[in-house]
């Protein structure tokens, strides 16, 4: 049975549930999630009790994920830019190179679901690049936030398009049409 340390820390857009295995962060999530949205996080109906093909444990231990909730207070006060840490990103090949573009996005700066797609070499596959985007399990660090439409407006956001509008702010990329 896997064991991950988790936490919820309180930041500036809301509580986050953050959870890490021993290879880096494997989850942070809103803790307001829309419905339908995936999870990592154990609810009170278990099903990975009752046999799923991966059973985790869950360790409530703040202390575990300090160096994780450290670099989130600094980059929630402005003082952080990139995130030092290691990630444990859980998905398929095709989504792993998603969520490897979105890490190459810079701090400041927003891309299209078209832009993603190139940057994966699969220019036609923009919509299936939104649907990695929506199953992102690690919100903020790896910035799906950055990703607009391409028209230049925000579109869908896991944690919500205030949200959303409120990390671009904190990152200086609100701007034009995405500021209207």
């Amino acid at each position: 049975m896997e064991v991950l340390h988790c936490t919820t820390f309180t930041s500036a857009v809301g509580p986050l549930f953050l959870a890490a295995s021993e290879r880096g962060l494997a989850a942070l999530e809103f803790d307001v999630r829309l419905p339908g949205q995936q999870t990592i996080r154990p609810n009170p109906r278990d099903l990975r009790a009752e046999g799923g093909p991966r059973e985790i444990r869950f360790d409530e231990s703040a202390a575990d994920l300090r160096g994780y909730t450290r670099e989130l207070e600094e980059y929630f006060a402005g003082a952080r830019r990139e995130f030092g840490f290691a990630l444990d990103l859980r998905g398929t090949p095709f989504q792993l190179d998603c969520w490897r573009a979105l890490l190459r996005i810079p701090y400041g700066e927003t891309r299209t679901y078209a832009d993603i797609a190139r940057a994966i070499g699969k220019p036609q596959a923009f919509r299936a690049v939104g649907m990695a985007n929506n199953r992102n399990p690690v919100a903020i660090v790896v910035p799906c936030h950055r990703v607009i439409a391409s028209d230049g407006t925000l579109c869908g956001y896991g944690g919500g398009l205030e949200i959303k509008r409120k990390l671009l702010e904190l990152e200086g990329a609100l701007s034009g049409t995405l500021a209207a």
